[in-house]
């Protein structure tokens, strides 16, 4: 190679250099301000009083009438194949954004959702549609989802995602600022009663809400943000299900008391979370439950939409886990 082209090769590559090393200098920098930005702060809050229980519409679920998705005329804005379930963000025809999950677990996180919030827990808000159809959709999802209608998709569960509402970091099951309460105890109970048998901190999240939407002040909303791995059966790896309506009614619950503890079946992630419930948390979730009207229950499971028979067999399930918890006493079931 003539001295002179091998100069200005030398040139290049030098510059090459430098120019990455100022680019990844000035991403490091921009990223460092991003972690500096200061985070919304606002009351940590996992549960409130639900109030008069029985007057909750869980078919249609917190999100209310006024919140459903307009399906007029749904467009596709990208796809997520990284977690179990394929999933997309769609943007319906009055220009709200919306995560779509498709699969086995978009009707049981549907159920279980409302069964946590009509006993005041903070959850998503989900809505189920049994078919949609998404303009711009791919053709051949990254995974194998159930369509309908020719080129629809069936059982599309809906999350909403709010304007003035900020998803924030994950939360800890063994360090946050409800540990020890009985209301985390509860929600542990209620994760045991649903068999969720997927337990990790990364399906916990906190939303950042503000006093205008809650009409009072700033909160951080600790919620769980995935509840797809539920009403089968816990267990080993091999052995545990997910929407498996008879898996689920055939499990165990309670399986006996000693001293003041509470023994629950459960086989999942994070089991150690069910050895410190006592017979009080127990019953005081409980008593909460007891208060939802058997087709209050059931349609938890028709929002979901799962079959007639399925929606008698899983609330008939829940129903008779209700009624283990409130006949607990010391030292005995």
């Amino acid at each position: 190679m003539p001295r002179i082209k091998y100069h200005a090769a030398l040139a290049v590559v030098a510059w090459l250099l430098l120019f990455g090393l100022f680019s990844s200098a000035s991403l490091a920098q921009e990223k460092s301000k991003d972690n500096d930005k200061p985070q919304p702060t606002g009351t940590p809050v996992l549960w409130k009083d639900p109030g008069d229980i029985s007057s909750r519409d869980l078919l249609i679920g917190p999100g209310g009438e006024e919140m459903k998705p307009d399906l007029n005329n749904l467009t596709f804005l990208k796809e997520d194949a990284t977690g179990f379930s394929y999933g997309m963000r769609v943007r319906d025809s009055a220009g709200r954004e919306w995560v779509v999950k498709l699969g086995k677990e978009s009707q049981p996180e549907t159920a279980a959702s409302r069964l946590l919030w009509a006993v005041g827990y903070m959850t998503e808000i989900h809505y189920l549609f049994p078919c949609v159809k998404v303009n711009g959709a791919p053709a051949t999802p990254a995974k194998n989802v159930p369509r309908c209608e020719g080129q629809g998709f069936a059982n599309a569960r809906f999350e909403a995602r709010p304007e003035g509402i900020k998803r924030l970091n994950e939360w800890m099951w063994a360090n946050n600022p409800f540990v020890g309460t009985k209301e985390l105890k509860g929600l542990i109970v209620m994760m045991a009663l649903i068999n969720n048998w997927d337990l990790k901190d990364a399906n916990n999240k906190v939303i950042y809400v503000p006093s205008s939407i809650t009409g009072g002040q700033d909160e951080l909303q600790y919620i769980l943000s995935d509840l797809g791995a539920t009403f089968g059966k816990t267990g080993s790896f091999l052995s545990r299900s997910r929407n498996a309506p008879k898996d689920y009614a055939k499990a165990k619950f309670v399986t006996g008391v000693q001293g003041n503890l509470v023994k629950l079946n459960y086989g999942g992630k994070n089991k150690g979370l069910m050895d410190n419930i006592t017979v009080e948390d127990a019953k005081w979730i409980g008593g909460l439950l007891a208060k939802l009207s058997d087709k209050q229950i059931e349609d938890a499971f028709r929002a979901g939409n799962f079959s007639a028979e399925e929606v008698q067999m899983l609330a008939g399930a829940v129903r008779q886990r209700i009624s283990q918890l409130n006949s607990l006493t010391f030292g005995g079931r």
